[in-house]
Parts: C-alpha cells; sequence; structure tokens
C-alpha cells in the first residue's frame, strides 16, 4: 500500500504513455480503473491507520463504509417519491404485517396484532396526513401518541363516543344528524380500511369498479363502450337502504368468513352503533368525497355488494349455458367444453327456460357494477331480459335485504334515445357514422355556418343603420330646425299635433316614438335592434339587394335541410334492414356527460345568469387572486379529469372557455373594476391551467398524469372525483387562535370560511365540477383553514373529509 501511494501515479501515467495493445491484457479503461482501485484502497487505509490509536477499524468496515456512502449519495440523485409513492409504501408496509398472521385461507388476531400496533398506527397517520396533502416532514400533532393508542385498543378502553362528535342540521332541511370522527379515531378507521383493503381485494370480482386500483370510473366506461357491444335491452337497478341491523349483521357474517378476530368484530360493531360508519346504499352518490360518507364506507359497500357480483356469474352461466344456441352447439360437439360441464353438472334445471330461449341462437349477459350503481346489458328475447332482472331484484331482496325502486323498468336499447344514467354520465347508443356521411354532415355545417355569418353581418349593418335613423330624426324634431323652416307641411303639421304645450324636444321625441310602436304592433317583435333592422333599415335599402341576400339564404337553407332528410331517409332504411334482434354494424355505445345539467349548476353556483351568460362569482371577490383563479382552475381540471373519454368532450371545452373562463375575468375584473381586457392580460390564466379553446389540445399534451391527482381510486378515496364547493370569506383575523382544520396541518389558519350548501342531488347523482351532495348539517359552519388547503380543496388534491369539523366544538 505504501508502494502505490508513493509511486502509483507515476504508475498510471507511465502504463499509459508506453500504450500497451489490447492482447497484452491492457486497455487504457481497465489500467485506469485498476489504479483507481488501488487509490481507493490506499485512502481507506490510511484513513485506518490513522484512527487506529482510538479504535480499530478493520478494512472489511470501511470497504462497507465506502458503499454505504455510494448508496446515500445515489439515493440524494433519485427523484423525490411521489404523494402516491408514499401512500403505496405505507399501506405495503401495513400489509406485510397482515400477510403475517395468514394461516389456511384465513387470517387471525389481525386486531392485535396489526392495528393496534404503535407502527401500524404511525403507518395510518402518515397516510391521513398524505390525504391532506401535508408534507411527512413537517411538524406531527402532538396530540396523537400511538402507543397509548394501542394499549387503548388492544385493552379495549378506547372510547368511540369520546372521539367522535356529531352535528345536526336546522329543521329546515329536516333535522339531519351526522356523527363525524376526530382525529384519532380516524387514524383508527384508516388503519382498519387497510386492514381490509389486503384482506378482501384479491377476491373482489371483475365486474366490481368503485375505489379500487386499476377499477374506477374510467374503468367501468370503458367496459361498457368497449367490451360489452350493443346489447338488446339495458336497464340499471336503484337500491335504497340505510343501514340496520340485519344489513349490519350481514356484514359481520361475510368479514368473519375470512377474518378470525372477535375483538375487530366488536369493535366495527361499536362504530356501527355509534353511528361513525355512514353506509347508505342509494343515500348519496359514493366517491365524491363528501364528509358523510367515511373511509371505511366503500370497501365495506364492495365486500358486502361481492355476494352479488359472485351471483351475478351464477345467473350468466345458468341463462348463457342452457340457451337453445348452447344445446345446439354441444350437440354438435362445436360449444364450449366448459358450458357442456356445467350444464351436465346442473341438477335444478327450469323447465321453461328452454321455451324462452328457443328462436334466439345466443344469449349474453354483461353486468357492470360501480359501488352501489348497477348496469345490466341482456342479448337475447324481452323475456328472458325479464327473467335476469327479477332474479337480480329476487336477490338484493331476499337474501342481501336491500330495497329496490319500483322505477326500475328494462329499456330497449333502440328505440331509448334518452339513454340510462350510469356513474353520473349518459350511457347511449348512436349510428356510428362511415367517411361518407361525415363528409356529408362536415359539409353541411360549413354551409350552416357561412350562411349564418352572412345574416349575422347583415343584421348589425341594418341594426346600425338604424340606429343612425334614430340620431337623425332626433336632430330634425328640433324646435329650433322645425321654427326655422317656416313652412306648413301636412307631414309638419301631423307631427306638431303630437307635443303639447311645454314640451321638451326629447319628450316630444319619444312621445312619437311611442305612436310610431303603436301603430307597428312593436310588442309582437324581440327586442328594439329587430324593430330597427325590420321596420327602418331594410326597407330603405335597394330591393335587388334584399332580393339577392334572401335568395342567398333561401337557397342555403334548401340545401341544409335536403341534406337532412337524404340523412335521416338514409339511415332509417339501414334500421329498416337490420334483424330483429341484433343491432346494425355502425351502432355504437356512448358515454356522454350530461351537459344541460351541467348548465343549470353553473347557473346554481352563480358562474351564469338565467339566460346562460358568464358573470362574476359574487361569493369570490373578497378572497385572494391566487385562489379566485384556482377555484376556477378547479373546476377545469374536474372536467378534464372525469370527462376526457367521453364522446362530447369537444362540447365540454367550449363550455370550458365560454362559461369558466369569462367568469373567471369578470371576476377578477370585479374585484379590481378593470376591464375585462386589462384583466386578461394582467393575469396569465393559461398557466394556471384555464386555456382558450385553440390551446386546450396544447394543454392536455403537456400536461403529466402528475399534474392531476391520481385516478387510483384505492388509494385517493373520494379525493379523485371529490366536488368543488362554495367557500365565502367569514373573517380575515379570527377572534381565536386556530391551526388548520385539516388533519395533520399545524399551520395556523389566517382566516375563517363558511360552507354554502347549493344541492343535494337524488341517487344516482351527476357528475359536474360541483359537491353533488354535502349533508345539511354541514351548510354555514365555520371552517379555519391556511391559504395552501384552500387552494388544495379547490383544486381537489384533498376533499372535506380532511376537515376536522369539530375544532370549533371543542
Amino acid at each position: 500500500m505504501s508502494f502505490l501511494a508513493s509511486g502509483g501515479r507515476r504508475l498510471l501515467l507511465r502504463d499509459i504513455s508506453r500504450h500497451r495493445p489490447p492482447h497484452q491484457g491492457y486497455t487504457y479503461t481497465a489500467c485506469f480503473r485498476r489504479y483507481k482501485a488501488h487509490f481507493l484502497l490506499d485512502g481507506i487505509e490510511d484513513e485506518a491507520s490513522e484512527s487506529a490509536a482510538d479504535s480499530p477499524v478493520s478494512l472489511a468496515k470501511s470497504l462497507a463504509s465506502l458503499a454505504e456512502e455510494s448508496t446515500a449519495a445515489a439515493q440524494g440523485q433519485r427523484k423525490p417519491l411521489s404523494r402516491m409513492e408514499r401512500k403505496r409504501l405505507a399501506e405495503l408496509r401495513i400489509k406485510k404485517r397482515v400477510k403475517a398472521q395468514y394461516l389456511d385461507g384465513r387470517f387471525y388476531d389481525l386486531m392485535g396484532k396489526v392495528v393496534a400496533s404503535a407502527d401500524t398506527l404511525g403507518d395510518a397517520y402518515d397516510i391521513v396526513r398524505l390525504n391532506s396533502n401535508v408534507d411527512l416532514a413537517s411538524a406531527r400533532d402532538d396530540g396523537v401518541c400511538f402507543t397509548t393508542l394501542a394499549e387503548q385498543l388492544r385493552s379495549g378502553e378506547f372510547d368511540i363516543a369520546a372521539n367522535a362528535f356529531s352535528v345536526t342540521a336546522t329543521k329546515k332541511r329536516g333535522g339531519e344528524r351526522l356523527v363525524l370522527p376526530r382525529l384519532n379515531l380516524k387514524v383508527i378507521q384508516e388503519a382498519v380500511r387497510v386492514v381490509l383493503e389486503v384482506v378482501y381485494r384479491p377476491q373482489f370480482s371483475k365486474i366490481s369498479h368503485g375505489c379500487r386500483s386499476g377499477r374506477g370510473h374510467h374503468s367501468a366506461l370503458r367496459f361498457i363502450s368497449s367490451e360489452i357491444g350493443v346489447p338488446d335491452w339495458c336497464f340499471t337497478v336503484p337500491l335504497y337502504k340505510e343501514v340496520d341491523s340485519n344489513v349490519v349483521s350481514k356484514l359481520i357474517s361475510q368479514i368473519q368468513e375470512k377474518i378470525v378476530d372477535d375483538q375487530l368484530v366488536a369493535f366495527m360493531q361499536d362504530m356501527f352503533d355509534a353511528e361513525v360508519i355512514n353506509l347508505v346504499f342509494g343515500g348519496f352518490p359514493k366517491g365524491h368525497g363528501v364528509p358523510q360518507e367515511g373511509v371505511l364506507a366503500p370497501i365495506l359497500m364492495n365486500i358486502y355488494l361481492d355476494s352479488f357480483d359472485h351471483e351475478v356469474f351464477r345467473i350468466c352461466l345458468k341463462h348463457e349455458g342452457l340457451s337453445s344456441g348452447a344445446t345446439n352447439a354441444t350437440e354438435n360437439h362445436q360449444g364450449s367444453s366448459l358450458r357442456l360441464w356445467f350444464r351436465s353438472q346442473l341438477k335444478e334445471r327450469d323447465v321453461n327456460s328452454d321455451d324462452q330461449t328457443e328462436g334466439r341462437p345466443n344469449i349474453r349477459l354483461h353486468t357492470c357494477r360501480y359501488m352501489d350503481e348497477i348496469f345490466v346489458a341482456v342479448v337475447g328475447s324481452r323475456a328472458v331480459a325479464e327473467n335476469i332482472k327479477s332474479e337480480i331484484v329476487d336477490y338484493l331482496s331476499k337474501s342481501l335485504y336491500l330495497k329496490v325502486d319500483d322505477r326500475l323498468h328494462i329499456m330497449p336499447v333502440k328505440k331509448n334515445s334518452r339513454g340510462l344514467q350510469f356513474a353520473g354520465t349518459v350511457v347511449k347508443v348512436a349510428t356510428k357514422e362511415s367517411a361518407a356521411l361525415k363528409a356529408v354532415h362536415k359539409l353541411k355545417e360549413k354551409v350552416r355556418l357561412f350562411a349564418s355569418q352572412k345574416q349575422e353581418i347583415w343584421d348589425t349593418m341594418n341594426i346600425r343603420l338604424g340606429k343612425k335613423w334614430l340620431a337623425y330624426g332626433l336632430r330634425r324634431v328640433k324646435e329650433s330646425e322645425i321654427k326655422s323652416l317656416g313652412l306648413s307641411t301636412p307631414l309638419l303639421d301631423h307631427i306638431s299635433q303630437f307635443r303639447k304645450e311645454g314640451m321638451k324636444t326629447d319628450h316630444w321625441f319619444k312621445t312619437l316614438l311611442k305612436v310610431w310602436m303603436k301603430d307597428i304592433n312593436a310588442k309582437n317583435e324581440a327586442n328594439e335592434e329587430v324593430l330597427l333592422s325590420k321596420y327602418i333599415a331594410e326597407p330603405a335599402l335597394p330591393q335587388e339587394l334584399r332580393d339577392a341576400f334572401n335568395n342567398f339564404q333561401k337557397q342555403a337553407d334548401h340545401y341544409i335541410t335536403s341534406e337532412t332528410t337524404v340523412t335521416e331517409a338514409l339511415l332509417s332504411s339501414l334500421k329498416n334492414e337490420e334483424s330483429i334482434y341484433t343491432c346494425a354494424d355502425g351502432a355504437v355505445i356512448k358515454i356522454n356527460a350530461p351537459l344541460r345539467y351541467i348548465q343549470k349548476c353553473l347557473n346554481r353556483y352563480g358562474l351564469t345568469n338565467l339566460e346562460g351568460f358568464p358573470r362574476h362569482v359574487s361569493a369570490l371577490v373578497l378572497q385572494d387572486d391566487e385562489l379566485i383563479i384556482s377555484w376556477f382552475a378547479g373546476i377545469i381540471q374536474r372536467w378534464v379529469r372525469w370527462f376526457s373519454e367521453v364522446d362530447n368532450f369537444e362540447e365540454l371545452q367550449l363550455m370550458l372557455v365560454e362559461c369558466v373562463r369569462k367568469s373567471c375575468i369578470r371576476t377578477l375584473s370585479a374585484k379590481y373594476r378593470m376591464y375585462e381586457k386589462l384583466t386578461e392580460k394582467r393575469f396569465e390564466l393559461d398557466d394556471y391551467g384555464i386555456p382558450m379553446v385553440e390551446d386546450f389540445e396544447a394543454m392536455m399534451a403537456q400536461l403529466e398524469p402528475s399534474s392531476f391527482v391520481s385516478t387510483d381510486e384505492a388509494l385517493m378515496y373520494g379525493i379523485s372525483s371529490s366536488g368543488l364547493c362554495v367557500l365565502t370569506l367569514s373573517r380575515v383575523v379570527p377572534a381565536r387562535k386556530f391551526n388548520c382544520f385539516v388533519m395533520g396541518c399545524q399551520s395556523s389558519s389566517p382566516s375563517m370560511y363558511v360552507i354554502h350548501v347549493k344541492e343535494k342531488q337524488r341517487f344516482p347523482g351527476w357528475r359536474t365540477g360541483f359537491s353533488a351532495s354535502i349533508h345539511g348539517s354541514l351548510n354555514g359552519r365555520r371552517i379555519g383553514l391556511c391559504t395552501q388547503h384552500v387552494k388544495d380543496l379547490y383544486l381537489g388534491q384533498i376533499s372535506l373529509q380532511s376537515v376536522d369539523f369539530g375544532v370549533l366544538i371543542r
């Protein structure tokens, strides 16, 4: 080593200068690496010899420390973990503890060994903070002691009632009562949720969607639009049921089939008794992040309805395996061997099933369940569809104790132009246009647009001429001009009789206009601009010009009408040629966003007036500029995240610009009393994700998946699909100093806000960008939030589930 220390560098330079050929076993790179390794070993040995007087360090330990330093340096260059990656790591740590309790197909003692563990509660607390978008490196809440909390859970001394609070709505809203958990109970619920997810996630059916990894809102709609095809009959199953003793007993028995833990079962029963778990079937739209749901509601609903998913498979095998088409195929040895085996194993066969399926070669049943919304599609006769519907309703009512709405009707797919409501969208069948048909429609739309533009220019010029005539008439009837004429004409005498003694010129002119409007019956016209255009400007134009313009508009209308008639006749002929049970080859399933209901919500939240024109939102004027822009950007981000795959997304883009963007500009203009053009130049809204129509596609292409909240509904649990709510500023400086009400946040709250409940949709609810349903007891409730979490709530990074509403009650 001393040799290397003294002359290593000289040897390296000497070997390089000799230019040894590769066949001698040396290359320049290998030579350099060799002597570089010697230098590293030399430095390690020198360091070890210098510290030998204090404590002897072996060469192996020095090499190990070198490896650790290189690993730490490599980790320092890595990209920091995202919010979702940190949640996955926390859930993986809990998953390992749950897997350790698995034996012979069941899980044992999960409450004592997993949930009531300080490490598990710490990981659950990290998940709560990540749900609240709080940095894990920030200060923790000193009021949470995981060791004490774990001991209370193991000994059964944890008081659920003391760690929850209730709020009650006013009498006007029915006096509804809502029980919400405090931070300690929230952490325990999060730990129980992860444990149940680990146990039951592998056994969930493929038809189950909602609050699952890889099977969320988009996967459900994608399954309906691309994998089902075009069925003959379809219907949705509307459920409504509040949790009662029968439902709780059934749910507990299902949990006990996989988990052997009396302490966990008793704890969950206590939470049901304390009404901390808010499980309602069909009561509110699930997955919208409103606080009445709770973190346990989605997983418990999937567990409870999992038996229904397996029952659907049994019904599917029964009808598909016993159909006449399957019978003929198996007899000719051309069908599936699995169906043949199933038919041989089935003992109780319905005698009437063959009669009902005669004349129909194949029967297919497709089912998709998004939480407690059930979509059923049937290929077959109406009798088969009625049979399937009755079996589904009987199982839900008799086995699962759920009530099914009487409005359940089977819809023929071809004749149902309105479509079905499912998962907040409209599912309907449309004819797939061919290339030639698209070209015809495109040319027709171009002609219609060109004609409308010419009509708009014609009306604008006529209105301009009418206004000039109005100003000219006012000048001509001035008293000075009439007296200077010194003439008595029939026209002047007729005008003068309407002027009374002492009447001023303007009053006289208004009187003349009223007489003129009465003569032409102006009440039948739309507005004053139509009067000036129709009765003043157009009659004064040359007759040749008027005839030419009217002839152009007549020819354009004739072309549009004729093309529409021919297209409709072509489509009707195609429909008549198709068979009675199969749809045409051009028929496809379309998924549309509810544009008409979205327009109503825009008016309800103050973005548009009654006529549909954008206006400023008065509730946001007193807030900071960044928060105002974030409120509007949150609408756009939600629409992009929810409706990016719907078929009418282009129409939604126009609403984004025409309503949301203009309303944002007018809100900022009302705040600063500034012209809209100056406001648009001052605030670069494109940088905040509020683009114009021409820039919208470019913005979509530049956005990364991390720009929006992850669509993994198993990790987000209502955050990814949470709706926007309205917060108004209550106080800028609170009378008492509070921390932010968001769980896990230790920042101070500079302002107090008031929640406003705008709507409470009936089940099933639409997706509109705004909260579909918030409990009435939260209307008018004050909460304190830091600026960052107000922005996160507006942008959809957190939901109201992260807010501790019991701070002011303490």
